[in-house]
């Protein structure tokens, strides 16, 4: 791996870091959120935070594109793009739960190659980057040695979400044979599969900035992230993450 990509990734880390903070500034304020056109909230403190980071890849990376959820895209020159979320699980944030994070990923060729994901209000950073490892607050991540569903723990951010979405059944089968399933939902389900904390983590819709850093961040730390066909992309209706001992026997589940 080259230098730049380690120096990618301690620039996506820095930015999460420094949008995160300046969402610490609403957090537990009762602030309010406005309605968007697809019926998903946005508050002042997204908005910030995702300037905060397009400022910083101004100054860095002038040419390369932006993927951002609250201002669009930016094309870009140099073939490579930014995929941001300065909230994401900001449902979470006005509720005043810390399980809010800020996604930051790097896509070069078509693939996600670099990234940040940072939980303010826990003060967790989570990151990683082709070939260098996934890192969690500083020290080397990796995920369970779980081997069957019966013995995991599956993540999910909504139970209503999986009729809403024609996906009812697969996710009954799948809760319904785990030893435990919990909402530790949004990005710090992935996150908690790449740390060893859980094992399976499921979303029946999800958008490409939902998403951004989360592949090179689960198969860094050996575990696995696709759509619920078993594509290696962001840009799916869907996302699944395993600890990778699971993939094979969890796909099944998913696939229509």
């Amino acid at each position: 791996m080259s230098d730049s990509l380690v120096k990618e990734m301690e620039f996506a880390v820095e930015a999460a870091w420094q949008a995160g903070r300046s969402t610490l500034g609403y957090f537990l304020t009762a602030v309010r959120p406005e309605w968007k056109e697809d019926a998903t909230p946005v508050t002042v403190a997204d908005r910030e935070a995702e300037e905060t980071i397009r400022k910083l890849l101004a100054k860095a990376y002038p040419a390369d594109g932006i993927v951002g959820e609250e201002f669009g895209n930016v094309r870009g020159t140099s073939g490579r793009r930014w995929l941001v979320d300065p909230i994401d699980g900001t449902k979470s944030f006005i509720q005043g739960v810390p399980l809010y994070g800020v996604l930051i990923g790097l896509e070069v060729g078509g693939e996600m190659v670099a990234g940040a994901a940072y939980m303010p209000a826990l003060d967790e950073m989570v990151c990683a980057a082709r070939g260098e490892g996934c890192w969690w607050n500083g020290r080397r991540a990796s995920v369970s040695s779980v081997a069957s569903l019966a013995d995991a723990c599956v993540c999910y951010t909504s139970s209503r979400s999986f009729s809403e979405h024609g996906k009812a059944d697969a996710w009954e089968a799948v809760r319904a044979g785990a030893r435990i399933s919990r909402g530790w939902g949004d990005c710090y389900g992935y996150l908690l599969v790449a740390t060893g904390r859980a094992d399976i983590m499921l979303d029946p819709v999800v958008n490409p900035w939902d998403c951004g850093p989360l592949p090179p961040i689960l198969e860094e730390a050996g575990g696995t992230f696709t759509d619920w066909q078993g594509r290696r992309t962001v840009f799916g209706p869907d996302g699944f993450a395993t600890n990778g001992s699971l993939y094979d026997e969890l796909l099944p589940f998913l696939r229509d």
